[in-house]
């Protein structure tokens, strides 16, 4: 007899869909959509349509959509909140581009916010008292279609200054490093990791939101090695784990194959995604 992993992870395979362009962001009603474009770069769009993209490094070098010839972001035609973890390029990125051509609103905490307005040029319209925050608030957003927690995270936060002179300093403070959890209505809860050390008051997150997702940061040398991931995929009791943040840069771990294997032996299901893919939840589970 098959296991209920095995069928499962057949199931889970064939509802993965491959998307070369970032701009196909449509969701059906009732539909959440999550898009991994490598790196910490996801895009979420709810059962209503609305669009999130996370630390959105697009442009990142294993994303298809992106390349020597090719702009991620020539394909992005809507994109209504931009959240972002922490200060650092990898997870700034594309995100100034990206709400000059959108409109999108900015959620982050509140220093890192105005600094990317002074120094980045992140239009100031596009960000707020509705959307700037700090370590353990939440806000609605969406018309309430999704609540936002910034939870914390074991990390640094420093912002590249690209007017800095010969005698400044080429990074300024970014506030505190961070993790997101998502309540979407009528779809799943996500926890996403941000780039983090494990802590064992993790078990707080699990607690209090039960995330039916984990985006998991696996790469090691900025973040959690994988043994420490898969513990941190453990503890926040995700039923479906995504690694992230790995396999961009020669530093990082390259094969999430031993992080796999560390997280089924904790039954829960891992699920690889490949930069441009995309999948589809129905409620909370994963749908076609």
């Amino acid at each position: 007899m098959r296991s209920v992993f095995s069928i499962l992870s057949g199931v889970i395979a064939a509802l993965v869909l491959t998307l070369n362009s970032p701009g196909s962001a449509l969701a059906a009603d009732g539909v959440t959509q999550l898009t991994w474009f490598g790196h910490a770069a996801f895009r979420i769009v709810t059962p209503k349509g609305t669009v999130l993209y996370l630390d959105p490094w697009l442009n990142n070098p294993v994303n298809p959509a992106a390349g020597k010839d090719k702009d991620a972001l020539a394909g992005i035609d809507k994109a209504d909140y931009v959240l972002i973890t922490h200060g650092h390029f990898d997870h700034v990125g594309d995100s100034v581009a990206l709400a000059k051509k959108t409109g999108a609103r900015l959620v982050t905490n509140f220093e890192l916010g105005s600094n990317m307005a002074k120094l980045l040029g992140y239009p100031k319209a596009q960000m707020g008292f509705d959307t700037l925050m700090n370590m353990g608030g939440e806000i609605s957003i969406a018309d309430g279609e999704v609540t936002v927690a910034m939870v914390p995270a074991i990390h640094s936060s420093g912002l590249q200054n690209p007017h800095a002179g010969p005698a400044e300093a080429d990074m300024v403070y970014g506030g505190n490093p961070a993790g997101f959890v998502l309540m979407i209505k009528d779809g799943p809860t996500l926890y996403d990791t941000g780039d983090t050390a494990y802590f064992s008051d993790m078990k707080l997150i699990r607690e209090h939101y039960h995330p039916d997702v984990g985006l998991i940061n696996i790469g090691g040398h900025f973040g959690m090695e994988p043994d420490m991931a898969a513990l941190a995929a453990q503890t926040v009791g995700a039923k479906l784990a995504i690694p992230q943040h790995y396999a961009t840069f020669p530093v990082l771990a390259q094969d999430p194959g031993g992080w796999v294997k560390a997280v089924e032996k904790a039954h829960i299901k891992a699920l690889v995604m490949k930069p441009g893919q995309r999948i589809q939840f129905k409620g909370t589970r994963l749908a076609n």
